[in-house]
């Protein structure tokens, strides 16, 4: 029978009894880098230290590349100059920027000092794009080509190259002056006649994206053209790094996880929960609390402004949370559906007025169906005065609410800020005080 094995959490739990047998330690070779990197997160950064020393040198490397950036930056602090020179010399230049850009500006210079003058310059040139651009995440070690070349000769080249590149699936074509041609499989070098020139085998229409545009621009291009790896380039076109799946990955999860905060108006956390302190939290979530209560301020407004309609029609108060709720619900999911088809690219800005149509006509549907719904208790409770004001409210907020959910997003997005940034919670406070005004306006006209 095989042998279960240990999972990461017990393993943790092993290493912080400081159970150092010989077992344990051929255990953690056998691990997978993943399931390492899993036990590192549970244990403290003095034991992460000793656990690096049981593993051979040429794992450091792609172990310290899984961690997280705070786990890290606390390892590096610990280690050696001699070790953390080699760590931070041989990591992939997109995870080395990626660690560096979370760093305060001493901490920054500290390791720099680390690094030798060619990779402190290119360091400084990807710290030098425009924060969530391309460059930032691209990684600048890649395997070329030249398009005059046999592919004799560039497949020696590959050969004795392939280490130099994070991958070799895809073999990039480039000019004398560096400019990209094309990209090539490998397979095609492979099953090509060796003395004929490689841009003899080039596809064309070579698939790129230049170093300052938006990495989700990336994610988008890699998932329309269904491709591995995405060559950057400059605006001369010369072929400055790459992005692979792997990447666009992290750039998917971590757009969707800022977009899943500012729906819930929470400030973007960078760090994982766990590692978030009670500070923190408390900073990215004060702000929006204390902006929502003042918005609703305008709520208690309303009400008070039609405190004489209020107390001659007291039923009037039953149906006020099912109004002002279902304002707020359908303008949530009408937000929703608009900030999530704005960030994957399904529509785009100038689509605002045919998506206002079509929520228009969704709306009313919605609307009529939600008065339908509460008409005979609006009878039931106060009459068939009160259940006309209600259902006629009730049609009224759900068209309102659904319109200002679908619009504040293309409001936003018009003038450069993050659709995301019209929460829910935002959106059903306004539209909280929307239906209070129309249920409280419909019923004085019509009860008074």
């Amino acid at each position: 029978m095989e042998e279960q094995q240990e999972n990461p959490s017990e393993f943790a739990q092993r290493f912080a009894g400081e159970d150092w047998s010989e077992a344990s330690v051929e255990l953690l070779e056998s691990m997978h880098t993943a399931d390492i990197a899993a036990v590192l997160s549970k244990v403290s950064p003095e034991e992460c230290l000793r656990i690096f020393g049981l593993l051979s040198r040429k794992r450091w490397v792609e172990l310290f590349a899984y961690l997280s950036i705070p786990r890290q930056t606390e390892i590096l602090e610990l280690l050696s100059v001699k070790d953390g020179r080699y760590i931070l010399t041989h990591l992939f230049p997109d995870d080395r920027t990626a660690l560096l850009e979370q760093l305060p500006a001493e901490k920054l210079a500290n390791f720099l000092k680390l690094l030798s003058p060619d990779d402190v310059k290119q360091v400084l040139k990807q710290l030098g794009y425009p924060e969530e651009s391309v460059g930032r995440l691209m990684n600048t070690h890649f395997v070329a080509v030249k398009a005059h070349w046999t592919i004799k000769h560039a497949l020696e080249y590959i050969r004795v190259h392939s280490l130099q590149g994070e991958t070799i699936n895809t073999i990039f074509v480039i000019d004398r002056e560096r400019r990209l041609k094309d990209a090539i499989e490998l397979k095609h070098f492979l099953l090509g006649h060796l003395n004929d020139r490689v841009e003899t085998i080039m596809p064309g229409n070579v698939i790129s994206i230049e170093a300052d545009q938006d990495r989700e621009e990336a994610a988008r291009v890699i998932k329309h053209y269904d491709i591995e790896v995405l060559p950057v380039i400059d605006h001369q076109g010369v072929l400055l790094g790459i992005m692979t799946v792997d990447d666009i990955m992290d750039v998917v999860e971590q757009e969707a996880t800022e977009d899943f905060h500012k729906m819930g108006s929470v400030g973007v956390v960078d760090l994982s929960l766990r590692d978030a302190t009670p500070a923190l939290l408390y900073r990215k979530r004060v702000g929006w609390l204390v902006l929502l209560t003042f918005v609703n301020i305008f709520s208690g407004a309303g009400i008070a402004h039609f405190e004489a309609t209020i107390e001659a029609v007291i039923v009037l108060v039953f149906f006020l949370p099912l109004i002002v709720a279902s304002s707020g619900n359908a303008g949530a999911q009408s937000a929703t559906l608009m900030v999530r088809a704005l960030a994957t690219g399904d529509i785009q800005r100038r689509d605002w007025l045919r998506m206002w149509g079509k929520e228009l006509l969704v709306s009313l549907g919605l609307g009529v169906t939600m008065a339908l719904a509460i008409v005979m208790i609006g009878v039931w409770r106060g009459g068939v005065d009160v259940g006309m004001v209600v259902a006629l409210s009730m049609f009224l907020v759900v068209i309102v609410g659904s319109m200002v959910g679908m619009l504040l997003p293309f409001a936003l997005s018009r003038f450069n800020f993050d659709p995301a940034a019209a929460s829910a919670p935002l959106i059903t406070s306004i539209a909280d005080v929307t239906g209070i005004l129309i249920y409280f306006s419909i019923a004085t006209a019509f009860l008074l």
